[in-house]
């Protein structure tokens, strides 16, 4: 994995939003070799409960910026420490179906043990690169929304977890900017407007 293509990588942006989020996508070298951190929402949240994501959350008033959102949530969900993350760059911005557009960062953090935020963070996962990057952990699908449209639906599957929507979205990103790895032109199926994902 080669951070260098999301050190140059110039984000797209979205200026207007009503709610701003920002996210940080911790990457971690265990053992020689890269993954990425994830965590998993408690089953008790109104807004995506039980779903893989990158910690993060909404911006406050003490924030100075979007970096500074990303880095609290941090701190606040898994006690990443701000002093302990090397910022290497951002990703595109991403509007959210609960009305959010959220700011990807990513960042290399230290291999140390994590503590989850009781209220917020079922569990962590530290999942390797080398198996986000399997076709054969990968699939996509076609879905008809009824407020974008089209859309494309990622799914990462690993170690016992699944990785998709927003939190799919980016993955994808990140590994097309660090890795070889290059989403497949062609989806994998087409799943119904209504159906209850992931499936």
């Amino acid at each position: 994995m080669n951070l260098d293509g999301v050190r140059r990588h110039a984000p797209a942006t979205i200026g207007e939003a009503e709610r701003r989020a920002a996210v940080l996508a911790p990457v971690v070298d265990r053992g020689g070799t890269p993954h990425v951190l994830f965590t998993k929402r408690a089953d008790h949240l109104g807004s995506h409960p039980g779903q893989m994501s990158f910690p993060g959350g909404g911006v406050e008033a003490e924030d100075a910026d979007l970096k500074a959102t990303a880095l609290r949530e941090a701190d606040e969900e898994i006690g990443l420490r701000p002093g302990e993350v090397e910022v290497v760059g951002r990703l595109d911005d991403v509007e959210t179906v609960s009305d959010y557009v959220v700011t990807p960062f990513v960042g290399t953090v230290p291999d140390r043990e994590y503590a989850p935020s009781d209220g917020e963070v079922a569990e962590i996962a530290v999942l390797p690169v080398a198996e986000l990057t399997d076709r054969a952990n990968y699939e996509s699908a076609r879905r008809e929304h009824p407020r974008y449209g089209d859309v494309r639906i990622h799914f990462f599957r690993v170690g016992g977890y699944t990785v998709w929507g927003v939190t799919g979205g980016m993955v994808v990103q990140l590994l097309e900017l660090a890795t070889d790895w290059r989403m497949p032109d062609e989806v994998d199926r087409v799943v119904d407007p209504d159906a209850d994902l992931p499936t």
